[in-house]
């Protein structure tokens, strides 16, 4: 069995991979992708950091390829897709770099208080210029946290102990539990308008791609200060350089950069930042961990053991995983929509079960349901062996039933799901044990396929709404790729499910909406 390295690893994790004498260990770094392509071809195992980037067409020249280890947390530089449908495992190391992230934003919020590389620099040129560099304390400020993670969660225990009053904002997490880190649980909206600093922690997705934007800006207090050491593109950088500019933002130490490195960032132009490399993880300890981390998790999957903290595959002997596998798809389809259907943090999900599904072990299948459920938001934080895990942090209740009754399926997966402004139901079922389907949607019996995006408009059962729905995604140039209807009876409300072949903007959305007999129509991506 051969393992390439493609990208630098720790020395410690290296030596696991080679104490085993049935395993090659080939270390190639930083090679041209033709090059690449050719070394993968035989290789069973690649592990990288986030220097390679494992595409489509590197994975499909891949002829022997069982996983990808990636030695940190995020896997934006893998294609998952491409990945499972080629049956090959995608896993990361989440949780070796939380402290060392987590030091890291607080010296950057203490850098930027005290104006401390500034004032390096200036010394180091001869001055002695103390009143130029006055700072601030910290001391009985408030710090906005924006993502309540175990990252986020480690800032505020430290800078707690500085004496900040801490705030958060977090759609999955329960007051319960921000209770425990001492943490007072806060809309956007006040957090943007309360904080002196604000702190983001989240994953970067579509959802929160420039989440802190001009409006958000606007919304903040005068003088104050931003740190960002999660991701580039969360934070709007051309709406921060304007902030800044005006004096809205007093200022800004950043890690992370929508384009890396940040040469032409006309950021570099200011003089109120704290900058450094995307170094919020590069400690000797975090790289160590990380390292040990992923070469055990590789020979584990190569020596046909259990599965760890992968992205795309539970944590279960891989003889049951090929049992099962088919419902996996099913099941975090049917937690992903419903997470992007109903308002509010998520309280309680009640799954149930019945026909022939009820003869394999459902747990894994219901961890499924919980990582489709906390993806949307949580992104790569969210893994098939922690989603449990952050469920059960966040408070919310998790109940599993079963019945041998076959209904009108010969399997069927329930969901229901309850939050603080809303709830749901959707059930779905395989058809020739391959072809998911959603088969109830909100007490409507609709035959959808979980794909794509997924536009659910309920309405008035009058003729004409139809017709209306199609003119405008026509006029905005959407094609419709599938739709189903369904109803309770006649004259009452209907449920229309339309399969697009792209998004929809928000003024389509709003025109929608418009309609009179249109009660709610939502918008979701599979």
């Amino acid at each position: 069995m051969k393992i390439l390295v493609s990208d630098p690893l720790a020395e410690e994790g290296l030596e696991i991979l080679r104490k085993e004498k049935d395993i090659e260990v080939e270390v190639a770094v930083k090679l041209p992708l033709e090059e690449l392509k050719e070394k993968i071809k035989d290789a069973e195992a690649l592990i990288i950091r986030s220097g390679t980037k494992v595409t489509r067409d590197l994975i499909n020249a891949a002829k022997n390829l069982k996983v990808v280890g990636r030695a940190g947390v995020g896997v934006d530089n893998v294609d998952v897709e491409a990945a499972t449908e080629n049956g090959i495992i995608v896993m990361n190391s989440p949780g070796a770099n939380t402290i060392s992230t987590a030091e890291h934003t607080v010296a950057l919020l203490l850098a930027l208080s005290r104006n401390i590389p500034h004032a390096y620099i200036s010394l180091k040129e001869g001055k002695w210029d103390r009143k130029r560099f006055m700072g601030v304390e910290v001391h009985g400020k408030v710090l906005g946290i924006v993502g309540l993670g175990r990252i986020g969660g480690e800032v505020a225990k430290r800078v707690q102990a500085l004496g900040m009053q801490t705030i958060a904002c977090d759609p999955f997490l329960s007051p319960e539990a921000a209770k425990r880190w001492k943490v007072e649980l806060v809309e956007m909206k006040d957090l943007l308008r309360r904080s002196d600093y604000i702190t983001v922690h989240t994953p970067f997705t579509e959802e929160t791609k420039h989440l802190i934007g001009s409006k958000e800006f606007a919304l903040m207090k005068d003088e104050v200060r931003i740190i960002n050491c999660a991701r580039g593109g969360i934070i709007d950088e051309k709406a921060l350089y304007e902030a800044m500019k005006s004096g809205k933002v007093a200022g800004a130490a950043l890690d992370v950069y929508e384009e890396e490195p940040p040469n032409k960032n006309p950021l570099l132009e200011l003089d109120n930042l704290v900058l450094t490399p995307h170094i919020g993880a590069a400690t000797k300890e975090a790289q160590r961990n990380v390292a040990i981390e992923i070469a055990h998790q590789i020979v584990d999957v190569l020596k046909g053991r259990t599965i760890r903290n992968a992205v795309n595959v539970p944590s279960i002997e891989p003889e049951a995983y090929e049992e099962i596998k088919p419902y996996f798809g099913l099941a975090e389809k049917l937690g992903r929509l419903q997470s992007q259907l109903l308002k509010g943090r998520i309280l309680a999900v009640r799954v149930r079960y019945s026909g022939e599904i009820i003869n394999y072990d459902l747990a894994p299948i219901t961890t499924a349901i919980l990582k489709g459920l906390l993806e949307p938001i949580l992104k790569e934080a969210v893994n098939y062996v922690n989603a449990p895990v952050i469920a059960k942090e966040r408070e919310i209740s998790v109940t599993e039933t079963t019945s041998d009754t076959l209904e009108d399926f010969a399997s069927l997966i329930s969901l229901e799901v309850k939050s603080t402004q809303d709830k749901g139901s959707v059930s779905g079922t395989l058809f020739s044990r391959r072809d998911p389907r959603i088969v109830r949607l909100d007490g409507f019996h609709v035959d959808a396929v979980p794909r794509g995006y997924m536009l659910i408009a309920s309405h008035e059962d009058k003729p004409g709404i139809i017709g209306k729905l199609g003119t405008l995604l026509g006029d905005g140039g959407i094609n419709i790729a599938a739709m189903t209807l369904g109803r309770k009876a006649k004259g009452g409300n209907e449920l229309t499910v339309l399969n697009l072949d792209g998004s929809v903007s928000e003024k389509i959305l709003k025109d929608i909406e418009e309609i009179k007999e249109i009660l709610q129509v939502r918008l979701a991506k599979l």
